[in-house]
C-alpha cells in the first residue's frame, strides 16, 4: 500500500510541474506537498526521493526543496537532440508506410491548421501522440522513451506554455505525415528536420518578446 500511495504522490506531483501548477525555482516544504497530496511523509519521501533522482528537485542545506528549472539552453539542446532522431525515424517510417494511427492524427492536425483553438495541455498531448506514433511507425522501441523523457524535461522550461496558437505545428506534422504516406524517407526526414528548426526559431522568437 506505500508503494502505491509513492506512486501517486510521484505521479500527482510530476503532472504539477509539468502542467505549471508548481513554478519552477519554487521552494516547498514536506508539509506543504504531503498536505497538497494528501498523504503521510512516508510515502510522500519515497516519490521526492526519485523526483530528486530524476534531477527535477533538490534538497536545500535547510532540508526545503527546490523544484529545478530547465536554462533555455537545455532547452535547445533537447531540441537538437530530438531533431537528429526524429528526422531519422521520419525517413525510416516512411519506408514502413502509411499507418491507421498517422492517418488519424493527420486529420486533427487539419483542424488545427485549420485554426481549431485549444489549450496548451491538450495540443501537447496531440503533439505527443504525432511524435510518438512516427517512432513506432519506424519500428524504433526504444525512442518513445526516450522523447516521453525529453518532453518532460523540455516541459519544465516556462518558455514552452508561452504559445497558444498551433496552426504552424500542425501544418509541419502535416508535412512529415504526408511524406510518410508516399513513401518518400528523404523528404520525410527532410520535413521533421524542419519542424524542429522552426521549433528553435519559434523558442528563439518568444523569448525576445
Amino acid at each position: 500500500m506505500t508503494e502505491t500511495l509513492a506512486q501517486r504522490a510521484y505521479a500527482r506531483i510530476r503532472q504539477d510541474l509539468l502542467e505549471g501548477f508548481i513554478a519552477p525555482d519554487t521552494v516547498l516544504s514536506e508539509r506543504a506537498l504531503a498536505a497538497r497530496s494528501g498523504i503521510s511523509r512516508t510515502p510522500l519521501r519515497s516519490a521526492l526521493s526519485r523526483l530528486e533522482r530524476e534531477g527535477v528537485i533538490a534538497r536545500l542545506e535547510n532540508g526545503a526543496i527546490l523544484v529545478r528549472s530547465v536554462s533555455f539552453e537545455h532547452l535547445l539542446e533537447i531540441v537538437q537532440l530530438r531533431q537528429a532522431l526524429e528526422s531519422a525515424a521520419a525517413g525510416r517510417a516512411a519506408q514502413a508506410g502509411m499507418t491507421p494511427e498517422l492517418a488519424a492524427i493527420r486529420d486533427v492536425m487539419a483542424e488545427y491548421a485549420e485554426g481549431r483553438s485549444t489549450a496548451f495541455d491538450e495540443f501537447w498531448a496531440e503533439d505527443d501522440r504525432f511524435h510518438d506514433a512516427v517512432a513506432r511507425t519506424a519500428g524504433l522501441r526504444l525512442l518513445p522513451g526516450i522523447l516521453t523523457e525529453q518532453r518532460a524535461t523540455a516541459r519544465r522550461c516556462t518558455i514552452t506554455r508561452t504559445h497558444d496558437r498551433f496552426a504552424d505545428q500542425a501544418r509541419e506534422h502535416i508535412a512529415v505525415i504526408d511524406a510518410i504516406a508516399r513513401g518518400d524517407a528523404a523528404a520525410a526526414g527532410a520535413a521533421m528536420a524542419l519542424h524542429f528548426d522552426n521549433v528553435r526559431a519559434r523558442f528563439l522568437g518568444w523569448l525576445g518578446r
